[in-house]
């Protein structure tokens, strides 16, 4: 995935080119099929290429072509300075999103927030991944802004929303992991209440700082890990 997007982006295979086959690739790269065909499947969502059946793939645009086009491929987004990259993004758009949640929301869409934190502090008392419901809690917000941008964007980036997902960000920055997790949840739950009170600057302010938190933890882990290798 990576070499392709890399040979794409370069400009090594331009628009219209066909990709190689599947068994080409995995004879290649000595991967299997179900590796390619994802692969394939987020170049699709990228933008990069698209599949004709029965013919093959083929690019369907080139750096020149998509530029000030927004294309993250979350498959890429492997290191902590990664992270933290997307979470200032998140900021700008999710706080901005809580905002109109909390203007539009309706019932159904604030009892699905809330469904999805009492999933989470479920996962959390009883030790089970909570990532599910993390991503569920701020797609429902997206989704609650009645603007689709929103929800496609996260749903794009899928649990590359979620840092501990990509990166232990309790364990780095030396913390206890399940209370690290239920003050998460606190957080998500001051959202909430603004969202609930239909309370634009409080949804605002109380989405900045969560994500603002996640932020200033990786920061501190990326700062001392520089240090670490200067000395």
């Amino acid at each position: 995935m990576a070499e392709l997007t890399r040979r794409i982006q370069a400009g090594e295979l331009s628009a219209g080119d066909k990709l190689p086959t599947e068994s080409e690739i995995v004879r290649e790269r000595g991967v299997s099929r179900t590796v390619v065909r994802e692969a394939i499947s987020r170049l699709q969502a990228a933008g990069l290429v698209e599949t004709r059946h029965g013919i093959g793939s083929f690019v369907l645009s080139t750096p020149s072509q998509t530029q000030g086009t927004l294309r993250i491929d979350p498959a890429t987004l492997n290191t902590v300075r990664d992270v933290i990259a997307i979470l200032e993004l998140r900021i700008a758009l999710e706080t901005e999103a809580a905002s109109l949640a909390s203007l539009r929301r309706n019932d159904a869409q604030l009892d699905e927030m809330r469904a999805a934190l009492d999933a989470f502090q479920s996962a959390v008392g009883t030790q089970q991944s909570c990532i599910g419901a993390d991503i569920r809690f701020h797609l429902a917000i997206a989704d609650a802004t009645g603007n689709a941008h929103f929800s496609d964007f996260m749903k794009h980036l899928g649990e590359t929303i979620i840092p501990r997902s990509r990166v232990n960000t309790a364990r780095l920055a030396g913390d206890d992991f399940a209370e690290y997790l239920y003050r998460v949840n606190r957080e998500h739950e001051d959202v909430y209440n603004a969202i609930r009170r239909q309370d634009p600057e409080a949804a605002r302010a109380a989405m900045r700082t969560h994500l603002s938190n996640s932020r200033e933890r990786l920061a501190r882990v990326q700062e001392e890990a520089e240090r670490g290798r200067a000395e």
